[in-house]
């Protein structure tokens, strides 16, 4: 089954939706280890995880009628990325800790691992024996992943719809050729 195409099999098998699960159980960890009781950022956080993969899910059924709010769900789920991707680098940002330079010997080892480990359970026994710094660190690069992954795929269906056309365009295609048909 061709993982990169979120019309075909389930939404969990899209390897984008994958991630954005992993993304969602880690900060919903580290939102209840590290952050204190009532700070409205754990929310914040929470919902932009939350919603980055909610809406990857929401697209995948759109898919079947509308290429157009496949494309804007896609794009609301890495703009929630993107926010929680701002949030985690503020955390370290504030708090004086490091964030782990792109070319760093960290950033290598967990990219690996994220092409590596789709599970949720895997990196969350990671994250209970790190610091908040380093698993602040690691969802920075698994939001990276997700990101890159749900751009590739925006770019195969923008292709995609450029050559085959739409749902309701197709539809009107077939339409009209019945109706020459019938005309015969």
């Amino acid at each position: 089954m061709d993982k990169s195409n979120l019309h075909t099999g389930s939404y969990r098998t899209f390897l984008a939706y994958r991630k954005a699960e992993v993304i969602y159980d880690l900060t919903y960890y580290f939102c209840g280890k590290y952050l204190h009781r009532g700070d409205r950022t754990i929310d914040q956080m929470v919902q932009a995880a939350r919603s980055g993969k909610q809406n990857i899910i929401e697209g995948k059924e759109a898919a079947r009628t509308s290429y157009e709010t496949l494309l804007k769900l896609i794009n609301v789920a890495r703009s929630s990325l993107q926010e929680l991707l701002a949030d985690y680098e503020d955390y370290l940002r504030v708090r004086h800790l490091r964030q782990w330079p792109l070319d760093s010997a960290e950033v290598k080892v967990m990219r690996k691992l994220g092409r590596e480990h789709n599970e949720g359970a895997y990196f969350l026994s990671l994250a209970d024996s790190r610091n908040d710094e380093v698993v602040a660190n690691m969802i920075i690069v698994l939001i990276c992943q997700a990101d890159l992954l749900l751009g590739r795929y925006l770019d195969k269906q923008k292709e995609k719809f450029v050559q085959e056309g739409g749902f309701r365009e197709n539809l009107t295609k077939e339409r009209i050729a019945y109706r020459r048909q019938r005309e015969r």
